[in-house]
């Protein structure tokens, strides 16, 4: 802009002195050129003016579009949030032969033990198809609240068949909605999350490779996770329903039963307490032909330790359970689910397992679970079982591993003519041979894995005749000796 000035003044005094020649009056000239210069100052400052506003509006406009941008990203951060859709499932099926070129018995409860839980080892004797299916929907908001919904679907059928309709047992399973992370929480409750509607407690754990729940709590209801009680010590507080159903030969229906349940972890502890409570259920009578009336309340607690070694000698996982229950309780396995248990009833059960590498080309995972109740049904029945089972998996290459496994399991079952079950006492042992293939074989609870097999069962004779209605009752299914062949698939994501 001075540089404008200097030029000009330059033009007008030239100017100016060709108009002295012509004129030769000096003022007259003088207060025109003075003249010019005060208009070409105006002009040049009304430019700057011009020129500043163009710059501001340049900046206001830049600053409006760095905001819409960033409000722009915001938005987009929350709608990608609120579109966060998980699809998880869980699945097996296969075909079990048995020696005789017939369709194969089997299954992890197979044994008259099976009847109160007692589990043996489910590799190369399961002969069903079954599949979980869980869609998730999830929003995440600005203020760091989140809303999930779950809808799980399960179905399970024992024939091959393609078109499995007729024996389908097509079922809701879960379908629950939870909150967590609310901004308008504080303290113990910050983090929290609560959740209503039908589900499994997220808190269950299990011994897969005996398809054992070591605690299963389900129904419908609603309840808190993750209370801070303390630092290192989180609590949840729900409550379960589950539907009893009629009582035969009597005016009541429709018998509930409730779970309160506060589950606490303290570290690597697990201390959870429930009480369970059924209105009227006392006036259920089993089928036991001794009139034994049902309980209407119970208690049940678990104490475990979940260790992220291999009980403290080598890397790896491991889990330690101690269970006790009474009257409902005592199903000490899957609370509230069985309506006939006796006031008096009582069940202690006791579960270790846990997996460890040894080495590069070898995997191990033992497992002991083992329970004892009484006055279950009737008063002075008494139920005694030991499971011991180990698996052991050895890596040929980055897809195939040779698995192996083996059960053994004692019972002493003494039901007092409960459903017209005999007395009995012996064991049942299973060995099992499985090539498996991979996509990988980079752990333990790597799948999807696609297995070939060979089971080998047999057992005490006197176990063929604790009930007619069970496998060991059948005429072809006796002890001394039950091949079982067979192709499964497993996967889990």
């Amino acid at each position: 802009m001075q540089k404008s000035k200097v030029m000009l003044a330059v033009t007008l005094g030239l100017m100016s002195g060709a108009l002295w020649a012509a004129d030769g009056g000096i003022e007259a000239r003088l207060a025109a050129l003075e003249a010019r210069v005060q208009a070409a100052e105006a002009r040049a400052a009304a430019a700057e003016v011009r020129a500043d506003k163009a710059e501001s509006k340049a900046s206001e406009a830049r600053e409006t579009a760095v905001v819409a941008k960033a409000q722009s990203e915001k938005v987009d951060k929350q709608t990608a949030g609120a579109q966060g859709f998980e699809f998880h499932g869980y699945a097996r099926s296969g075909l079990l032969v048995n020696g005789n070129g017939n369709g194969g018995r089997g299954g992890p409860y197979v044994t008259p033990a099976g009847s109160v839980g007692g589990a043996v080892g489910r590799l190369g004797n399961e002969d069903d198809t079954y599949m979980e299916a869980n869609l998730l929907k999830t929003q995440t908001f600005e203020d760091g609240s989140w809303a999930r919904y779950k809808l799980m679907l399960a179905d399970g059928v024992e024939t091959s068949n393609d078109w499995t309709a007729s024996d389908s047992s097509l079922n809701t399973r879960q379908v629950f909605a939870e909150i967590g992370d609310l901004a308008s929480f504080s303290g113990p409750l910050q983090h929290s999350v609560l959740w209503a509607g039908k589900r499994f407690d997220r808190d269950n754990f299990d011994i897969h490779w005996l398809d054992s729940d070591v605690v299963f709590l389900a129904g419908t209801g609603g309840g808190v996770y993750d209370v801070q009680l303390a630092d290192n010590w989180k609590a949840n507080f729900s409550l379960y329903g589950r539907d009893y159903g009629d009582i035969s030969a009597s005016d009541l229906s429709d018998i509930e039963s409730y779970i309160l349940t506060m589950n606490n972890r303290i570290g690597h502890w697990q201390w959870m307490i429930n009480g369970l409570s059924a209105k009227d259920n006392e006036a259920r009578i089993n089928d036991s032909g001794k009139g034994s009336a049902a309980a209407d309340k119970g208690v049940h607690t678990l104490l475990a330790y979940h260790a992220d070694s291999f009980f403290g000698m080598r890397p790896g996982m491991s889990k330690a359970a101690l269970l006790y229950g009474h009257g409902l309780g005592a199903q000490v396995k899957g609370l509230g689910s069985e309506s006939e248990l006796l006031p008096d009833a009582d069940a202690v059960r006791l579960a270790l397992f846990g997996t460890t590498d040894l080495g590069s080309h070898w995997r191990l995972a033992p497992a002991v679970l083992a329970e004892q109740s009484q006055d279950r049904y009737v008063k002075g029945d008494e139920y005694r079982w030991a499971t011991l089972n180990g698996r052991v998996e050895q890596i040929l290459s980055q897809n195939v591993e040779l698995v192996y496994e083996a059960t053994w399991q004692y019972m002493d079952l003494d039901p007092k003519g409960y459903q017209g079950r005999q007395a009995v006492k012996g064991d049942f042992t299973k060995l099992t041979f499985a090539p498996t293939f991979k996509a990988r074989t980079a752990g333990f609870f790597e799948r999807p894995e696609l297995r070939v097999f060979a089971s080998w069962m047999n057992w005490s004779s006197e176990l063929d005749d604790y009930a007619g209605s069970d496998a060991f009752g059948q005429s072809d299914f006796n002890a001394g000796g039950e091949w079982n062949f067979g192709v499964q698939m497993e996967t889990w994501f």
